[in-house]
């Protein structure tokens, strides 16, 4: 392998990149013990055929109705006892709230819907989190791997077993006629389990994809809720004429959400691996085999020549260029690009919408909507605290009241 990777900072190269078919995913070579054979590490026909699958639950049907049916009672569920109290601390409160939506999606039955159990599920997502981004640990690696490994058997054994038991007595009914397709759960376990044959799917392969279905859904869109607020608590006291548009415009609070994912993607990078020469089509260089690859998407998406003189920072009302999402690369592109995309952050309304009771906001803009609905800001007298251990702009607490005017 090439020892200086090829360091790639433009959007058109980008998107050459990420259309390649020669380039090969290079993120999560160390988190082997959670991201082994999930479809984000798949390539070629591997990859085409996991994703052909995957995506007949990544519909916009399937979506909407997690929107309007399924994601509003598990946010009651999770925002009730903090609403309660008058505060949350809204670190944890966001991982457990986007991992008790997240486990709607991979397919982890939560029977006793208590705050203890979202604990000790919130307990298991945050060692897979540990396991999946090991190339940045500073212990002992291999103690680490070893504990990841006790905890993916320790979550089939109390969760996923369950899970899979209950999936597989529906899926029987629906075969022997007893009741119809459209009683089986939406979700990606419940797919996994009618191509496993199919697609020789161990039981390993699908313990592996259901948490890091369950991680990737719950840490990236809690990371995007928690910033998302910020931008929002900030921006209203900066420019308070908008305080009834954050209250009332579900769009703009989509808006905010996506300027939010284009200045913080869930990686400040991506990486690949090249597994023959490559050529950028947009600017002619080439990219020998065995080089890395390193998308910059922090450059990419902060470009001053395409995004603006600001483009560092929050702006809601930013100008989107033409040919690009107003989240920018944040989700990736070509054949990878984030499967979860709509159901994260929504589409797009087309021209001037009046008619906006179908349209699709996503998660992560409906539970931010949750949180302004129930008057949240920060805590007055308790400010956040960014979390000194880490380069990257997180926090280690962030206390929030409810019940702002």
């Amino acid at each position: 392998m090439a020892d200086d990777p090829v360091m790639i900072t433009t959007v058109d190269e980008a998107k050459d990149a990420y259309r390649s078919r020669d380039l090969r995913q290079a993120l999560y070579d160390a988190g082997e013990v959670v991201m082994g054979d999930v479809l984000v590490n798949l390539h070629g026909d591997d990859h085409r055929s996991r994703r052909r699958l995957e995506n007949r639950l990544f519909r916009r049907e399937v979506f909407f109705d997690y929107q309007e049916r399924l994601f509003p009672a598990v946010i009651e569920e999770t925002l009730k006892p903090h609403e309660a109290e008058g505060e949350a601390e809204l670190v944890k409160l966001s991982h457990q709230l986007m991992m008790n939506l997240a486990a709607l999606t991979a397919g982890v039955d939560r029977p006793l819907q208590t705050p203890e159990e979202t604990f000790h599920l919130y307990n298991y997502l945050m060692t897979f989190i540990q396991g999946a981004t090991l190339a940045h640990y500073t212990g002992d690696v291999d103690a680490k791997r070893a504990e990841v490994a006790e905890a993916l058997e320790q979550f089939d054994e109390e969760f996923l077993e369950p899970s899979i038991a209950h999936r597989r007595d529906v899926l029987a009914q629906v075969e022997a006629g007893l009741t119809g397709e459209e009683d089986l759960p939406k979700d990606v376990l419940t797919l996994l389990l009618q191509g496993e044959e199919e697609l020789g799917l161990t039981r390993e392969i699908i313990r592996r994809e259901v948490a890091f279905y369950l991680l990737a859904g719950a840490h990236t869109s809690a990371t995007a809720f928690c910033r998302t607020l910020d931008h929002l608590f900030v921006w209203r006291r900066a420019h308070p004429e908008d305080a009834n548009k954050i209250r009332e415009d579900r769009l703009f609070l989509q808006r905010c959400v996506h300027e939010t994912i284009r200045l913080f993607p869930s990686s400040p990078v991506a990486m690949r691996w090249a597994l023959a020469p490559v050529e950028l089509r947009s600017s002619g260089r080439q990219i020998p085999e065995g080089a890395k690859v390193v998308i910059d998407l922090m450059a990419i998406n902060r470009d001053t020549d395409v995004w603006g003189d600001d483009a560092a920072e929050f702006n809601p009302y930013r100008e989107v260029p033409a040919g690009l999402a107003p989240w920018g690369l944040s989700f990736g592109g070509g054949m990878h690009i984030c499967i979860g995309q709509d159901l994260a952050a929504g589409v797009l309304p087309k021209g001037e919408v009046e008619d906006l009771s179908e349209h699709l906001y996503g998660l992560v803009p409906v539970a931010v909507q949750g949180m302004i609905d129930r008057g949240a800001d920060i805590h007055p007298g308790d400010e956040p605290v960014m979390d000194a251990t880490t380069k990257r702009p997180y926090w280690s607490r962030y206390p929030v009241a409810f019940g702002a005017d």
